[in-house]
């Protein structure tokens, strides 16, 4: 009889009532579209600036794409597509087609210039690229070089010509005429033709999607995924959460990022419940589109949040029909949460995840979580601290390196033989993935960040944690958001220093040296900024997080 270690080692915080192992879904991603399609056809699947894409349109649309790709671009089992596409009824079609066609999903940033997409294109091996009407400048140099095809979607498509919503300018703007080369192809066109694909032949262990990793150190690399890895995180939320077909989720996170392609997109798929999409983050139309639709489930770095509490189209009761508020990747301001609980009687659910682990490996339990808090690990999922040097594994409550072990785990770095090496450790007989995250366990199985290993302040010797200090920082209730970065100092070698928002009710009556000498109350002298820069904002993520590696480069960078 064999153990189950990871179940043993569950955390003494797990639901009562959530079995340990995942009972999953059959087939795959596509085989929850085609059930959805099958047992309500006429529910919405997706919303978009006043319109909606019915499931079973949904699945015509996504058949006659892949029929597309294979009939005329030529598409083979384990082939790869980009997909470079603003959040859109487009995105969810384009991703599922090409798992339909038996091919493998390459996300990208649809910010990324051509020189970016050409190595995207190149590493892969995408001989396809599928692409919003804004990017054809950016594409032009690389059809018929880099890649063969390219089809072209225009999001206005999707959208009723008496729309009451503001449209960005990606949604209103004239394409860029399309090149006359061969090639090209106009998506409408495309999807017209109606061409059936053959029979979906992929299982759930063959290669699904190749996201990218943010590239911290030199050129980013693709994470492997089977079908089985993505299915595995977006039923494990949709169960987590307790969605059904009747909630209403966001899909503002960036569709082409993990969080937000399982934590939004997939996860309404497998529930068949409605995805509201959102071309580009506009805070202030939030509110009406949270009012008009009932929005259940809010999946949200907590830099929007902070931002649509503080727009001036903000009222209360667009949180009416909110019941789960969910997202990660950065510490909540302490008075944002209390204002969620006692305003709203919601709690933020922070989770933790990675494009390595298709997302969650971490949740907070829904009736008990806990602030600034990874949470505890999720179903089948073995998560531990150890030492980063000896990766022996540690007490509760000691700081060392999180390492993980889970159906959602990668299979590999796509071509990168050394980086599997140094990222996959074993204990216990098993495989585990190395984060490169610093943080401890508390006696109840939580789990708490301190930072990236690679993101470490030296004070003369001593260790800081920025994430560490942020969250800190967070307590103070002028504080609206922070970024803490090192800075160079000529006798500790490096220096604390917080780029700071403040609130906007606080800004006359805080200073500098107010946010300075509270810093040292509450903690370590070393770890508290010796500089306290104010600023109107921060940079930005693609997916919405502060960008703290821009920050901290630009510091360097001016001494330098």
């Amino acid at each position: 009889m064999s153990i189950d270690h990871a179940a043993s080692r569950r955390s003494p915080a797990w639901p009562v009532d959530e079995p340990w192992h995942l009972a999953m879904p059959e087939g795959t991603l596509y085989d929850a579209l085609a059930r959805a399609a099958n047992d309500r056809p006429s529910h919405p699947a997706t919303v978009f600036y006043g319109a909606s894409l019915s499931y079973a349109e949904l699945r015509e649309r996504v058949d006659a794409l892949a029929g597309f790709l294979q009939g005329a671009c030529g598409i083979k089992r384990g082939d790869r597509v980009m997909i470079a596409l603003q959040n859109s009824p487009q995105y969810v079609i384009a991703y599922y087609a090409v798992m339909r066609a038996d091919a493998v999903i390459v996300p990208v940033n649809p910010m990324n210039k051509t020189a970016e997409m050409a190595y995207l294109a190149a590493d892969s091996g995408a001989e396809v690229a599928i692409i919003g009407s804004e990017l054809s400048d950016v594409f032009a140099p690389l059809v018929g070089d880099a890649i063969a095809y390219a089809i072209v979607a225009q999001y206005r498509d999707e959208v009723p010509v008496a729309t009451p919503y503001t449209l960005p300018s990606c949604v209103t703007e004239a394409p860029s005429e399309m090149p006359s080369s061969p090639g090209w192809h106009f998506w409408s066109s495309a999807i017209a033709q109606d061409l059936r694909p053959g029979a979906m032949a992929a299982g759930p262990d063959d290669l699904m999607i190749l996201p990218y990793t943010s590239g911290t150190t030199g050129k980013p690399k693709a994470c492997m995924h089977s079908h089985r890895s993505a299915l595995f995180t977006a039923a494990l939320q949709a169960r987590w959460y307790g969605i059904n077909g009747g909630d209403v989720m966001t899909g503002f996170m960036p569709l082409f990022h993990v969080a937000g392609m399982q934590g939004s997109m997939n996860a309404a798929i497998v529930a068949g419940a409605t995805l509201l999409l959102m071309a580009r983050w506009d805070k202030d139309l939030l509110p009406d589109l949270f009012e008009t639709y009932g929005v259940t489930f809010w999946n949200a770095a907590p830099t929007m949040i902070v931002d649509v509490l503080a727009s001036a189209r903000f009222r209360d009761r667009c949180f009416a029909k909110l019941k789960v508020l969910t997202g990660g990747g950065a510490a909540m301001p302490t008075a944002v949460a209390e204002r969620l609980k006692g305003r709203f009687g919601l709690d933020f659910v922070e989770g933790y995840g990675m494009t390595e682990t298709m997302s969650p490996t971490h949740l907070n339990p829904m009736a008990a979580p806990k602030r600034q808090c990874l949470g505890i690990a999720v179903q089948e999922t073995d998560a531990r601290i150890v030492d980063p040097e000896s990766l022996i594994e540690l007490d509760d409550n000691v700081v060392g390196e999180i390492v993980v072990h889970g159906p959602q785990v990668l299979q590999g770095y796509w071509n990168r033989a050394q980086a599997n090496a140094e990222s996959f450790i074993e204990l216990s007989g098993k495989r585990f993935l190395r984060t490169g995250d610093l943080g401890y366990r508390d006696a109840d199985g939580y789990f708490f960040a301190v930072d990236r290993l690679k993101r470490m302040i030296n004070v003369s010797g001593f260790k800081v944690w920025p994430a560490e200090v942020e969250a800190a920082m967070y307590q103070n209730r002028a504080i609206r958001e922070c970024c803490i970065v090192s800075a160079p100092d000529d006798y500790r070698g490096e220096t604390v220093k917080a780029l700071v928002v403040l609130d906007e009710a606080m800004r006359a009556t805080t200073s500098a040296d107010d946010i300075i000498g509270w810093a040292r109350g509450v903690m370590a002298s070393y770890k508290a900024p010796r500089a306290v820069i104010f600023v109107d904002h921060l940079p930005r993520t693609a997916s919405n997080k502060i960008n703290w590696r821009l920050l901290q480069d630009a510091e360097w960078g001016r001494t330098a």
